[in-house]
């Protein structure tokens, strides 16, 4: 499959309001592209219009030098024809035919022989794992099983583009878990192309090839997974990716508190313009003696909070308030006073785009 390129693509409803503005987005041949972004973004708007379920308003979209819509051409190829498969986030299963004519209904459709039909049937259930239960109904399978049968439609159909619309959030913590590594598995398996819609930051970080990030119908950044969470395009993006947020310190005319503290470590290396607002990651934030040339300041202890592997302490740091992540027992109680301290900083200006970070090991390196 060649890439899916969409051009200036725009879908407004009626009374100005736009779903989708003006996007320009490459996904790459053999890709698995995550659309990221809050509800209401335009994620699955985007999908949707791929999939040719919905069209643009404005803009073109093409596979290859096949153009599939364009509105300055009038140009419309209607789903069926795009060659892609879609998964929803209802499975959408046949509830009075069993898993494998389910799995078989694509292929008839497409009026391929009942032999042919099977054995790509019964090889799509072998790939999602669920070969053991082709004989059975939707309802006597789990959630889990039926996303996996959803998914095995699809395959079986073999499309070069798998379109997926949040399919996993009707399941629980496990099955999601389960299901990631499944989808990653299946795509490293299979070559296709993948378009997931999600708005679970971490399902895009451990999947995905590529994350285009969304928000108010527009893209804020498309990068590699971590490049998103390291190097964040702008205060949206940094505010929306990482649990809890990042620590945003807005600087103002005349700092005080901690963002003078922050502005007298950061602001010599500060490339081009001062920051407006200093950002702290709080798996960043250490607690304990500092290194030489870290940022550090004394801490107020508010609260631990273990979560099993990990335990987050709110901290009370001049002014402001802190969130700090670790993944080592923090021995440590309400009242008592740390150094907190850390070597990574991000840097943003007055319009929230970021200017740069500030990385001690990767400026000492």
């Amino acid at each position: 499959m060649p890439t899916i390129t969409l051009s200036g693509v725009s879908k407004s409803y009626g009374g100005g309001e736009h779903a989708v503005r003006n996007l320009d987005l490459v996904v790459p041949d053999g890709a698995f592209m995550c659309l990221l972004g809050p509800s209401g973004c335009g994620k699955t708007t985007t999908l949707r219009m791929i999939a040719g379920l919905e069209q643009p308003t404005a803009g073109s979209i093409a596979v290859g030098d096949r153009v599939l819509d364009s509105v300055e051409r009038g140009l419309y190829v209607p789903p069926e024809k795009r060659g892609m498969g879609l998964v929803f986030q209802n499975y959408a299963l046949w509830p009075h035919l069993s898993v494998r004519e389910n799995v078989e209904f694509g292929l008839r459709m497409r009026k391929v022989p009942a032999p042919e039909r099977r054995s790509r049937a019964e090889a799509a259930l072998r790939m999602v794992h669920v070969d053991a239960a082709m004989d059975r109904y939707p309802s006597q399978l789990s959630g889990g099983q039926q996303q996996r049968v959803a998914l095995a439609r699809m395959l079986a159909v073999n499309p070069a583009v798998l379109l997926l619309d949040e399919p996993l959030s009707n399941l629980d913590a496990r099955l999601r878990l389960e299901m990631r590594a499944e989808l990653k598995r299946i795509h490293e398996e299979s070559g296709a192309t993948i378009v997931f819609v999600t708005h679970d930051q971490l399902e895009a970080l451990t999947m995905a090839t590529d994350v285009a990030v969304l928000n108010d119908g527009e893209l804020q950044q498309l990068a590699a997974p971590m490049d998103v969470y390291d190097r964040p395009a702008n205060r949206f993006v940094a505010e929306f990716v990482g649990s809890p947020p990042m620590a945003i310190v807005e600087t103002g005319p005349a700092p005080t508190g901690l963002a003078a503290s922050l502005l007298r470590h950061v602001e010599p290396r500060a490339a081009g313009k001062a920051p407006a607002a200093v950002g702290i990651r709080p798996e960043a934030l250490r607690l304990g003696p500092p290194p030489d040339a870290a940022w550090h300041e004394e801490a107020l202890v508010e609260a631990v909070l273990p979560a099993g592997s990990s335990w987050t302490v709110r901290l009370r740091v001049l002014d402001a308030e802190l969130y700090a992540v670790s993944y080592t027992p923090v021995l440590a109680a309400s009242g008592d006073v740390l150094t907190c301290w850390t070597e990574q900083l991000h840097l943003f200006d007055a319009d929230g785009v970021r200017i740069s970070s500030w990385d001690r090991a990767e400026a000492t390196a």
